[in-house]
């Protein structure tokens, strides 16, 4: 299973993550998060980083021509869609991206559901304040496009792990404050998933 290790703002969380198995980091570019980076911020971070590593932009209710300029300039390799964009914006864009579901009901959850999607909990503020979903949505469904987020702590991941989901997405859970990572709560978290 695929862990990113999101709202990455420092050299130090990303590597220490890196080093602890993480397949993507997540740079958040959404002005009104406490994690929020600039792109000059998180291409200095990119650009230290070894290959192999998915590095991901966060992005909210963004213009299509911004999120291609941003990505390009920062080298990320993919961008997350955090709002429920129209077809025709999706089209023009062309960085290669990762649609969310902010699951608010079970139902929620089967959209987008031919295609590999971020599941989150569905919070006012797009993401990060550690609200879970009931996992038991997710019982004798084909988890396998799925990207669980929301909430997500070392605890949780022996009854994930039995569930199939492609990867998981981790921020609040491995913080000491927000933005700020504990290195050892990312080291539990991935040992736990990984083994």
């Amino acid at each position: 299973m695929r862990v990113k290790i999101c709202g990455i703002t420092k050299l130090e969380d990303a590597q220490v993550a890196i080093e602890c198995g993480a397949d993507a980091l997540g740079f958040v570019f959404y002005e009104k998060s406490p994690r929020y980076i600039t792109p000059k911020a998180a291409k200095e971070i990119i650009k230290n980083l070894p290959p192999f590593v998915e590095k991901v932009g966060l992005f909210v209710n963004e213009k299509m021509k911004n999120i291609d300029e941003i990505s390009f300039g920062a080298k990320l390799t993919l961008a997350q869609l955090h709002w429920e964009a129209s077809l025709d914006e999706i089209k023009s864009l062309k960085t290669p991206y990762l649609q969310v579901v902010r699951a608010k009901n079970k139902e929620d959850i089967f959209k987008l559901q031919d295609e590999y999607r971020l599941v989150d909990a569905f919070v006012k503020e797009y993401g990060g304040v550690g609200k879970r979903l009931d996992l038991s949505w997710f019982d004798e469904i084909d988890c396998r496009k799925i990207i669980l987020a929301g909430g997500l702590e070392a605890k949780d991941l022996k009854e994930i792990k039995k569930m199939g989901f492609y990867g998981v997405d981790v921020s609040s859970g491995v913080e000491k404050s927000k933005g700020i990572k504990d290195h050892k709560k990312i080291e539990e978290f991935i040992r736990a998933l990984k083994g």
